[in-house]
C-alpha cells in the first residue's frame, strides 16, 4: 500500500514538473510581454469582425418580425409609445402605450363604469352587473391605413377571474370600425358587461388580426371608475 501511494505521489510530482517545463518553454517562445499585446489586439478585431457581420433587415418589408423591428428599426417611443415601457406587452397601465411593428400605437386611456341608458343600448341597468366603457387611443405611425376591424377587445377580471361580455350603447359610441389613415389619431370605444363579483379590477387585451403569429398582443391593467 506505501508503495503504491509512494508511486502515485511520485507520478503526480512528475505531471507538475514536466507542466511547469512546458510552461517555461511557452513563455520563452511567446516573448512574455509581447505575448500579451498580441493577445489584447486581437479581441477588437474579432468584434470588429463580428459586429460587421451582423445582418440587417428591411425595415419597410412586411414580412420584418417584432424582434427585428424593435432591433434595428425603432427610434424614439417606437415600441415603447414613448413612456418608457420598452417595448413591454404585459404589466401596461391605463394611459400607457404600445406600438406594433408597422407602427400602429394604443393606449387604453380609460375604463368608466355606464350610467346613460337609452332605449337604443343592448343593456340595462343591472344591479347584480357593472356596466362600463372602455376608452381606446390609436395613432397610426405607418405609412398606410389600417383596418380598425382588425382590432378586438377582451376584457377580464384581475381580482378572482371572470370576463366581460361584450355589448353597446348608443350614446356616443365609437366602435373599432373602418380605417384609421396614415398620421391620424382617434379615440374608439369598446362596451362592455361584467358581473360586480369580479370586483372592478380589470385587464384590458387589445387583439388583432395579422398573418403574423409572432404578433404580441398588448395587456393594460386598470380599473372601472366612475
Amino acid at each position: 500500500m506505501n508503495r503504491l501511494n509512494l508511486g502515485g505521489s511520485m507520478r503526480v510530482r512528475a505531471t507538475a514538473a514536466t507542466a511547469a517545463v512546458l510552461l517555461a518553454a511557452l513563455t520563452a517562445c511567446g516573448g512574455g510581454g509581447d505575448g500579451g499585446k498580441s493577445d489584447s489586439s486581437s479581441k477588437p478585431k474579432a468584434a470588429a469582425s463580428k459586429e460587421a457581420g451582423e445582418s440587417k433587415v428591411d425595415c419597410m418589408a412586411d414580412d420584418v418580425s417584432q424582434a427585428d423591428w424593435m432591433k434595428y428599426c425603432s427610434d424614439e417611443g417606437a415600441g415603447t409609445g414613448g413612456d418608457g415601457t420598452d417595448g413591454q406587452s404585459t404589466g401596461l397601465k391605463f394611459g400607457e402605450s404600445y406600438t406594433w411593428p408597422d407602427g400602429l400605437k394604443v393606449s387604453v386611456v380609460e375604463a368608466r363604469e355606464w350610467t346613460q341608458f337609452t332605449e337604443e343600448d343592448f343593456a340595462t341597468d343591472d344591479p347584480a352587473s357593472t356596466e362600463f366603457r372602455v376608452k381606446l387611443k390609436l395613432t397610426n405611425g405607418a405609412k398606410s391605413a389600417v383596418k380598425l376591424d382588425d382590432l378586438s377587445v377582451i376584457i377580464e377580471g384581475a381580482t378572482n377571474g371572470g370576463q366581460a361580455a361584450t355589448t353597446a350603447f348608443a350614446t356616443s359610441s365609437q366602435p373599432l370600425e373602418g380605417r384609421l389613415a396614415a398620421g391620424v389619431t382617434a379615440t374608439k370605444t369598446d362596451d362592455n358587461v361584467l358581473e360586480t363579483k369580479y370586483g372592478r379590477k380589470i385587464v384590458v387585451t387589445v387583439q388583432r388580426n395579422s398573418e403574423n403569429f409572432d404578433l404580441e398582443f398588448p395587456e393594460f391593467e386598470g380599473e372601472i371608475t366612475g
